[in-house]
């Protein structure tokens, strides 16, 4: 059923399930926890999966102001030391991997693994830049699922959707060169047809320094629900197996080894 915790101004909500080391799924823009509906059974095996809902998304309530990634990345890290308590593993999709991202650059303490699914670094590497946001066409598409859990009922999701559509419109901007602060062991997923370019995927990929990456064939950026077993294989294998000893490393090659 969920609980709720206050951090700062901001009345989270999130729900707990399965038993383990820690880890928070941290969903996408305008939808909430229910998007990892067919992901969640699967880390609950493994993990105690932690699954936070952020400020005007869910049942969690908006507060005044504008929503941004940083006071996201802010909330986040609230809630892993207030709710988790330990560092945890974070696993993000859309917004939510690029706010993941920002609280590994920013409170590396706090997280052990990253796994960042669909969310770029940049809006330079948008594959259909300057593409209209349309928040009448949003609200059909996403309203409905929104009023079914917000407190602030269904006519709060054009207000909820214009805020993010003007964080949207300005970010992220982060240079690949800012990326080398994310020291954890990461994962770059992607689907082979998302909201960012190729050349950016693999621009993202480069600039992390222990990343690996996965690119999902035939999906647009709801891979999480459209391959699922995929996906859930995909993440497990990272989360649960040490990094293993390649044959031929050129890109993850020693200096003993390229000496």
């Amino acid at each position: 059923m969920g609980t709720y915790v206050q951090l700062g101004d901001v009345r989270t909500w999130y729900d707990e399930h399965g038993e383990g080391e820690p880890l928070v799924l941290m969903h996408g823009g305008l939808v909430d926890a229910r998007f990892f509906e067919p992901n969640l059974g699967p880390l609950a095996e493994h993990f105690h999966v932690y699954t936070p809902e952020r400020r005007g998304h869910g049942h969690t309530p908006d507060v005044p102001g504008p929503i941004t990634y940083q006071l996201m990345a802010d909330d986040t890290i609230a809630f892993l030391e207030t709710v988790v308590g330990r560092p945890a593993d974070l696993v993000g999709h859309s917004d939510g991997a690029f706010v993941a991202m920002l609280v590994a650059m920013q409170r590396p303490e706090l997280v052990d693994r990253l796994v960042m699914i669909s969310g770029g670094f940049s809006k330079e590497g948008e594959a259909v830049p300057d593409a209209e946001w349309d928040v009448d066409q949003i609200f059909d598409f996403l309203g409905p699922s929104y009023g079914e859990v917000s407190p602030d009922g269904i006519d709060h999701f054009k207000v909820v959707a214009t805020k993010i559509g003007e964080m949207a419109a300005r970010e992220p901007h982060l240079k690949a060169s800012d990326l080398a602060a994310v020291t954890q062991r990461s994962l770059v997923m992607f689907s082979d047809d998302d909201l960012v370019t190729m050349h950016h995927v693999v621009e993202m990929y480069e600039a992390l320094p222990n990343a690996e990456l996965a690119v999902v064939p035939g999906t647009s950026h709801f891979l999480t629900q459209e391959k699922p077993a995929l996906v859930n294989a995909l993440v497990l294998d990272f989360l649960t197996n040490e990094p293993v000893p390649t044959v031929a490393a050129i890109r993850r090659a020693t200096d003993d080894q390229t000496g």
